[in-house]
């Protein structure tokens, strides 16, 4: 990967790891569905009167809008609504990656080489550790099913990284390149109407309402970044990413998302990371070093 690629997907993963902190603050008073429902509307407008169509059937437009939109995020909103600590939720989250390389195996024909195991192995142990909170005394009970909806939507993670290299190569079967802003901007209006009418179905059209209406500074604010920042930009650039490489190589950086949002949530929230979960941000830090250099090689000197 160019350094230029690799810095601008550490800022993604930069990006994306605030916004754990970011929709923390934001549920405050806010119904989970009304917020991202917000999100997305907000991505699509007015920037959908501003952007041409990307150039590709409405069935990739349409497939992404559902998978990394509403599938992903409405899962993986209604498991922290039911009782999914929202810590363990992104470390969850990061089985995208295992199926994201299953996936690209099974349709795209992508090889994985030894390299890319052995640091995925590395930033799987790195992953457990994150989840760990050693010497609290404290017992997490989880909801089944809030547990099978997280997984349900790292499965729509991964599903939408191979629709985007679909519609890669089908720009590309007519001598063009897609459009990933486009698709961000385009696939943003597909699932805004069932998120308000989930808001509605789990609380009530009067809570929506007043909720909308009610929106001050802080909570346009966090909407801004959401949509902005974590959204157009950052789906873009990734999207722009796994138009050029591997879905599984590029997926790999995400594992360093939790690292990302535990150093958020330690400027910005005063989170104080156990030792075990220091070690294991080292640990995902270099099974991810693994998987794109491998092993450095140490002459030894006779």
């Amino acid at each position: 990967m160019r350094k230029k690629d690799l810095f601008l997907a550490l800022l993604v993963v930069l990006i994306w790891g605030s916004t754990f902190t970011v929709i923390k603050l934001g549920l405050v008073g806010m119904p989970p569905m009304v917020l991202v429902g917000l999100r997305f509307t907000v991505a699509a407008f007015p920037a959908v009167f501003l952007i041409k169509k990307p150039d590709i059937p409405w069935k990739y437009i349409v497939a992404y809008g559902l998978t990394a939109g509403l599938g992903q995020f409405a899962c993986d909103i209604y498991s922290l609504y039911l009782g999914m600590p929202a810590g363990l939720a992104s470390v969850i989250m990061q089985s995208h990656v295992f199926l994201t390389f299953i996936f690209a195996f099974i349709i795209l024909k992508d090889k994985i080489d030894g390299k890319e195991i052995l640091g995925l192995i590395i930033a799987t142990i790195g992953i457990i550790l994150l989840s760990l909170n050693v010497g609290l005394g404290e017992i997490v009970t989880v909801p089944p099913f809030s547990l099978f909806l997280q997984l349900i939507a790292a499965g729509f993670w991964a599903i939408s990284s191979i629709v985007i290299k679909l519609a890669a190569k089908s720009a590309k079967k007519e001598n063009k390149k897609l459009d990933v802003f486009g698709l961000v901007v385009w696939s943003s209006l597909i699932p805004i109407i069932p998120f308000f009418i989930f808001g509605m179905l789990l609380d009530s059209p009067e809570v929506v309402y007043k909720s909308i209406i009610g929106l001050d500074l802080n909570y346009f604010l966090i909407i801004i970044y959401l949509s902005y920042a974590a959204t157009l930009f950052g789906f873009s650039i990734w999207g722009r990413l796994l138009r050029s490489y591997d879905a599984g190589k590029v997926a790999l950086l995400s594992l360093l998302v939790p690292v990302s949002g535990l150093f958020v949530g330690r400027v910005v929230m005063n989170e104080v990371l156990s030792p075990v979960q220091v070690i294991g941000v080292v640990t995902v830090i270099l099974g991810v070093f693994v998987a794109y250099y491998g092993i450095p090689k140490i002459k030894m000197e006779r």
